[in-house]
């Protein structure tokens, strides 16, 4: 197996990314998550079968669960075993992280959202952030915003 990954646009080690997390919400703290996995969930994620389009994280009796991640299986995954696509994960954070989710969850308004998966030592990591939604009027200027950065970045380089 070589050391390049199948997409070229993503960064080395990262499985996928939420671009609409950035779109639809303001990120605000970041955090690092270890994920509970399946030994058939980890072939997928090696295979990058997997979608955290629609994905956020629930709190429930203390602990973290990552809601609405597809990973699809692969078809040569064992016969004796049915793999749920779409089954809660729990994440794997510390009591002092899961302390400060739960103090931004409880505040009107703020979500946790998935924003990116990725190997770290050989470990599938998820980079979840507290997230603020936006309103139509602030994606709006956001995507101005950025239009104008990368404008002026040609602009720069052209002279």
């Amino acid at each position: 197996m070589s050391g390049k990954s199948k997409n070229s646009k993503l960064p080395a080690g990262t499985i996928t990314l939420n671009k609409k997390a950035r779109h639809d919400y303001s990120l605000e703290t970041k955090f690092e998550a270890g994920l509970a996995l399946q030994g058939w969930e980890v072939k997928s994620l090696r295979e990058n079968r997997v979608q955290l389009q629609d994905s956020y994280v629930i709190l429930q009796n203390g602990e973290a669960y990552l809601i609405g991640c597809l990973i699809t299986p692969l078809k040569t995954v064992s016969t004796h075993i049915h793999p749920d696509q779409t089954r809660n994960r729990k994440l794997l954070l510390n009591r002092h992280e899961l302390n400060k989710l739960v103090g931004a969850v409880e505040r009107q308004g703020y979500t946790i959202v998935a924003t990116a998966m990725y190997w770290k030592h050989n470990r599938v990591k998820l980079e979840i952030a507290i997230a603020k939604g936006k309103q139509d009027h602030d994606k709006r200027a956001s995507i101005k915003e950025r239009d104008w950065k990368r404008e002026k970045q040609r602009i720069l380089k052209h002279g």
